[in-house]
């Protein structure tokens, strides 16, 4: 498994680019299955989560071309006639990625059946889809479990719209039934949905493929069924919490840097907690400027659904604290097993004592630079994160987690000035 190495101690200094959102781009690249030809979408990410993604949809008979050269950013998806695709997403692909459970909604609404293996992805808690599955049979499927693969099948042939009050809000539940009610038949209201970016930009997509939708990024989304769709063609949104990052590396490291395409409505938060650790943020035409202070102070942090802080941005956000001027208090209320990261961080001198869902962070004036092994997507970013301000050389093994949701992260960290480097198994 390949490595990234780091020599701590270096200021960031810069731009940087801010690339697509994989939490935007893969529910994207699963609506193109409501309909028949070619959907095209631009601005997506080289991660292996979308690759995954293009290897379940391939699985099941669609075309998947990324572009080459200047247009590498761009993937064309091609959905044969619905007597040709094949509505099964197995467990080999769906295993590695989560996601991948978000071709159950448009399969199901388009094609009237699905049979979709239970998602696996990064161990950082339950993460049920029990929310999903209550939702589709509200909207008229009838649904088993039988060995380890969801069996979903609409009553009727098509869905029938319907009111759905999530019992708590999901990102990919509300982005599932979105898809799954764009098809079908009359109005459904989610409440309690999910306000994240990402649901907007998928809401944004279809309805310029002809959906009916109102309300996305507010709690209450309504969707008028249509008949049929027309293949999309759409830009992703950047990804936030990659722009997050390079904001906390910038910050950490007393760096002066421009986030190209970071958006600020969409890391308000965040952007608040790191002017209030003593960084200098403004908001400029394109992205976002960051200085970072000679040392950050200590702040308070309790993740939330968006527009609360992101969880996916606590582990990040705790590499900061740890070396921050005074105590800090960090409270995980998304994900109850999300502070793999402390074990590792500790290995590099940070003070952190987890009592729960709470973690006490003393700050220290430095970390030590040691061997480290990542355990999720966003642990491997902090760690890399603790790499840049750590005294000495940082080496951040099972790499393979960052390569899910960061592309090329220590090119773009080299072109700041790290000194950084990947080391092939």
């Amino acid at each position: 498994m390949d490595s990234i190495v780091i020599k701590g101690g270096k200021r960031l200094e810069g731009t940087v680019k801010v690339s697509g959102a994989k939490n935007a781009a893969l529910p994207l690249l699963a609506s193109s299955l409501l309909a028949e030809g070619a959907s095209t979408f631009r601005n997506v990410p080289e991660l292996a989560d979308i690759a995954t993604m293009g290897k379940l949809l391939s699985s099941m008979g669609c075309g998947f071309e990324r572009g080459t050269g200047r247009k590498s950013t761009s993937i064309t998806v091609t959905v044969p006639p619905a007597a040709d695709l094949e509505p099964i997403a197995p467990y080999e692909l769906v295993k590695t990625m989560r996601a991948s459970v978000l071709v159950l909604g448009p399969l199901v609404a388009r094609y009237g059946k699905a049979r979709v293996s239970l998602p696996g992805g990064c161990a950082i808690g339950a993460r049920p889809i029990d929310q999903h599955l209550m939702g589709l049979e509200k909207l008229g499927a009838t649904i088993s479990l039988e060995h380890g693969y969801v069996q979903a099948k609409a009553r009727s042939r098509r869905l029938t719209g319907a009111r759905i009050n999530f019992d708590v809000a999901t990102v990919t539940g509300t982005e599932n039934l979105i898809m799954a009610a764009a098809l079908a038949k009359g109005t459904t209201v989610l409440e309690n949905a999910a306000r994240e970016p990402e649901v907007e930009d998928l809401a944004r997509s279809l309805n310029a493929m002809g959906a009916q939708i109102e309300g996305a990024g507010t709690d209450r989304i309504e969707i008028q069924g249509v008949d049929s769709l027309q293949p999309a063609d759409h830009d992703v949104i950047p990804d936030r919490i990659e722009a997050g990052t390079f904001l906390v590396a910038a910050a950490i490291t007393g760096g002066d840097v421009f986030v190209e395409g970071c958006v600020p409505d969409h890391l308000e938060v965040v952007i608040e907690k790191l002017r209030e650790a003593g960084a200098l943020i403004e908001a400029r035409d394109g992205g976002v400027r960051v200085r970072g202070p000679k040392r950050l102070k200590a702040v308070d942090v309790k993740t939330q659904p968006f527009p609360g802080f992101p969880t996916d941005m606590q582990a990040q956000l705790m590499v900061a604290m740890a070396v921050a001027e005074g105590s800090s208090v960090v409270t995980e209320n998304v994900f109850e097993n999300r502070y793999m990261h402390v074990q590792e961080l500790s290995r590099m001198g940070a003070n952190i004592a987890v009592d729960g869902k709470t973690a006490i962070v003393k700050g220290s004036a430095r970390l030590s630079g040691a061997p480290v092994m990542a355990t999720d997507l966003r642990a491997s970013a902090s760690l890399v994160l603790a790499g840049l301000c750590a005294e000495g050389t940082t080496t951040v093994q099972r790499v393979y987690h960052l390569d899910r949701g960061y592309q090329r992260i220590e090119k773009k960290l080299r072109a700041l000035g790290a000194e950084i480097r990947r080391v092939k198994a």
